[in-house]
């Protein structure tokens, strides 16, 4: 990735929604080019996908936990892959330490966490354990990729575009 693909992303990260128009205005750059680095992007994998944000509340899943799996065989990815499957689940990591999965899940409240807990995360063979840790409240919260910081034809740098 050069300087100007590094700054598509960035403003891609902001806003999924840019225009090509927008982001060659911006990048001084004629639109066709934009779109067809953004296509070069998206081919090499760079680029996986696009996603709306929403608002956990107004959809009622509100509720936000972390949960550390214990699993009996370390290194079995299919209970990884059966973790993934589960509703609400949003994301799955395998980890070092204690646990082998930490997932990250969002639920209508402690009720139907513990529905997910029971009847889903429960259920699958090899799980040992749970540990769960219910969020009061984020800070921050974002699946922006850190890249270089780099400068726009206006001196602006793109982190302050």
């Amino acid at each position: 990735m050069d300087s100007i693909d590094i700054q598509i992303v960035n403003i891609l990260q902001t806003n999924a929604r840019t225009p090509n128009a927008e982001i060659a205005r911006q990048l001084e750059m004629a639109p066709s080019a934009i779109l067809g680095r953004i296509k070069k992007l998206e081919k090499q994998g760079v680029l996986l996908g696009y996603e709306a944000k929403v608002n956990p509340s107004a959809v009622d899943a509100g509720l936000l936990a972390f949960v550390s799996v214990g699993v009996s065989e370390f290194g079995e990815m299919k209970s990884g892959e059966r973790l993934a499957a589960i509703p609400g689940v949003l994301e799955v990591h395998h980890v070092a330490g204690d646990d082998c999965w930490l997932v990250k899940i969002r639920a209508a409240d402690p009720a139907a966490l513990g529905v997910t807990l029971n009847t889903a995360i429960g259920t699958i063979p090899n799980v040992t354990s749970t540990r769960t840790t219910i969020v009061m409240d984020s800070v921050k919260e974002s699946g922006k990729v850190l890249l270089p910081s780099v400068e726009l034809p206006t001196g602006k740098r793109v982190s302050d575009a």
